[in-house]
């Protein structure tokens, strides 16, 4: 008689052969931790929002010539046929706005305050993208420094970030802004100005993301992956670049989208104060200086600027948050 079939045993068998030749085809594939944060923040609409926002203004920046030739007129042009020569108002109703000045004129001169606004944002930007650049190299270098060799070169830092952080920045930049002439260090005019704020705002502002930068290192420094590397022969240039600095890179990006606002906000401040970048030249600080004289009578002169900052900062701060959220779950 001939054996029964073992149809059970057979496909038992063939089994993890097919099991083996389907994970073949389909294999599953590992993400970095980029791709990981980027997942995240992409499930993020508040955060994409803001970014959205940020690249928009980095736009109008970049391209405000043609912007303003499109839809405004030169920020420094006078149109005295708009003001009334009895009130030095605007002629028209709601400060002048109409189909040819978008958001009306200023009293007095009549000048295009869209075009102005617009220009306003290249010398926002531009000053607190510089100045937090140069905060952000200088916190990472001396926080990296003071938290991986510790002793007293750590003593020494951290009491220089305390001397730093216990001036009184506002007024210290209102001193060494208002004593510079008009002409120093090979300089002049608006780019004399926007090099002397870019210097006082990212050099006195380093601390902040130095203490950030040097607990990190502090805790990073203690971790296996270092010793690790030191155990095979790693030396110092390696271990800062290759395994510290890599892993420094979320806490820079996250503390740098937060501290460009806040430098705009303190360019503002300067410029409000009339020690920041020198009229005729729009700013949106100098702008709000110059509308308080004239927010009864004007009030799209004071609101329009001052929505511009609003919206910037806002911008900046939704998109920090949401990064920081991506780049560390963690922190929720």
């Amino acid at each position: 008689m001939t054996a029964p079939l073992d149809v059970t045993g057979s496909a038992a068998a063939a089994a993890p052969e097919a099991a083996a030749q389907g994970m073949g085809r389909e294999q599953i594939q590992g993400r970095s931790l980029g791709q990981i944060a980027w997942l995240r923040l992409k499930r993020d609409k508040v955060a994409l929002a803001g970014a959205a926002v940020i690249v928009l203004l980095v736009l109008v920046a970049i391209f405000a010539p043609v912007i303003v030739a499109l839809f405004g007129h030169p920020p420094l042009e006078f149109h005295y046929d708009q003001i009334d020569p009895d009130l030095q108002i605007a002629t028209r109703p709601f400060g002048g706005i109409s189909a040819e000045y978008l958001f009306g004129v200023e009293p007095i001169n009549g000048r295009d305050v869209f075009s102005r606004v617009v220009y306003g944002a290249r010398i926002s930007l531009l000053i607190a993208f510089l100045a937090t650049l140069l905060s952000v190299l200088i916190g990472t270098v001396m926080g990296v420094v003071a938290g991986y060799f510790g002793g007293w070169i750590d003593a020494v830092i951290s009491r220089t970030m305390d001397v730093f952080l216990a001036f009184p920045l506002i007024l210290f930049a209102i001193a060494l802004a208002g004593v510079v002439p008009d002409e120093a260090f090979g300089l002049s005019g608006d780019t004399l100005r926007i090099g002397l704020l870019v210097v006082i705002i990212g050099f006195f502002s380093w601390p902040y993301i130095g203490r950030i930068i040097r607990g990190q290192t502090l805790s990073l420094r203690e971790r296996e992956f270092v010793d690790a590397a030191r155990s095979l022969g790693a030396g110092t240039p390696r271990v800062l670049f290759t395994e510290l600095m890599p892993n420094l890179v979320a806490p820079i990006l996250v503390y740098a989208t937060l501290l460009i606002p806040t430098n705009i906000l303190f360019e503002a401040a300067l410029s409000f104060l009339a020690v920041g970048v020198r009229p005729p030249t729009p700013t949106w600080g100098g702008m709000l200086s110059e509308a308080t004289k004239w927010y009864q009578v004007a009030p799209n002169f004071m609101l329009l600027p001052g929505l511009a900052i609003f919206i910037t900062v806002l911008a900046f701060n939704l998109f920090g948050d949401g990064l920081r959220d991506a780049l560390d779950p963690r922190s929720r």
